[in-house]
């Protein structure tokens, strides 16, 4: 199948059960130095139509280590119950986050925009777009982005079994390793769509599950205007803002971050990624 073809696809609105599946898990933590407050919050909404899961004889990237030595077990972590939804910190911090990608069509004018301004980000990457686009992730490596797990074909994962779920993460890791230099801290469930099993696979995986306070709308493409007053009506310190690089068309978000990303520094605000685990 085309890659067109597969952002095409994930245009459309989730289906109502999808936006069950989120709402029965998400929640808000506030995370600092490793102590976490519950505040209730809104799920976030569910994202488009969810793609085809792996198939079980489908082609695993294996992970490229060649003659070097063996991958580092990663950190396991406790098993959380929610998703992170907001940093925590003094003073006016957000973090800008974008999923789905990278795309070479937009991936490079969003971090081109965030060097023009000194701003750091978060890309919750698919494994699927990442084989043909590993140089995407060496520069964002190179200018000091967090890159996430967000699986490997994006499929709604409340509606696959354990081995499933583990296979759509674990082959993500890899291949973002093999291109980023370093396995992903940072996890995120398709849709906002989380179950216990995909926050006991990332602990597993030594990956904090992340979510977000707002999001931009930018999949359904409601226009460049619309997004920026999504940006800028939802600001506030501590939230964490949702787009996207890749899915469909993302000329929208590529011209609504050149507006709102100058006005929110001018309006004090910094924007940040969350510190790395020690």
């Amino acid at each position: 199948m085309q890659k067109d073809q597969l952002f095409t696809r994930r245009r459309m609105l989730l289906a109502g059960g999808a936006a069950l599946g989120a709402a029965g898990t998400a929640g808000a933590v506030l995370a600092a130095g490793g102590a976490d407050t519950a505040r209730t919050a809104a799920a976030p909404a569910a994202g488009p139509r969810a793609r085809r899961a792996l198939a079980p004889n489908a082609f695993r990237l294996q992970p490229l280590t060649g003659d070097g030595p063996p991958r580092a077990a990663p950190r396991k972590l406790k098993v959380r119950q929610e998703p992170i939804m907001r940093i925590s910190g003094r003073g006016r911090r957000m973090v800008l986050t974008f999923d789905d990608g990278p795309h070479p069509d937009y991936t490079p004018d969003i971090l081109d925009t965030l060097a023009e301004y000194d701003v750091r980000a978060m890309f919750f990457v698919c494994g699927e777009c990442v084989v043909d686009n590993k140089q995407l992730l060496a520069r964002m490596a190179d200018e000091g982005h967090v890159v996430g797990n967000h699986t490997w074909t994006h499929p709604l994962l409340t509606s696959l079994d354990r081995d499933e779920i583990r296979d759509e993460m674990e082959s993500t890791s890899d291949v973002i390793e093999d291109a980023y230099g370093e396995r992903p801290q940072w996890f995120r469930a398709p849709y906002g769509a989380w179950n216990r099993a995909a926050f006991q696979l990332g602990a597993d995986m030594g990956m904090e599950p992340m979510a977000w306070t707002v999001d931009t709308t930018d999949w359904m493409e409601p226009g460049t205007s619309a997004i920026v007053d999504r940006v800028e009506e939802g600001a506030a310190p501590g939230v964490v803002v949702l787009s996207h690089d890749a899915g469909g068309d993302r000329s929208q978000t590529v011209r609504a971050i050149r507006e709102w990303l100058p006005h929110l520094l001018d309006s004090g605000y910094h924007l940040t990624v969350p510190r790395r685990r020690v």
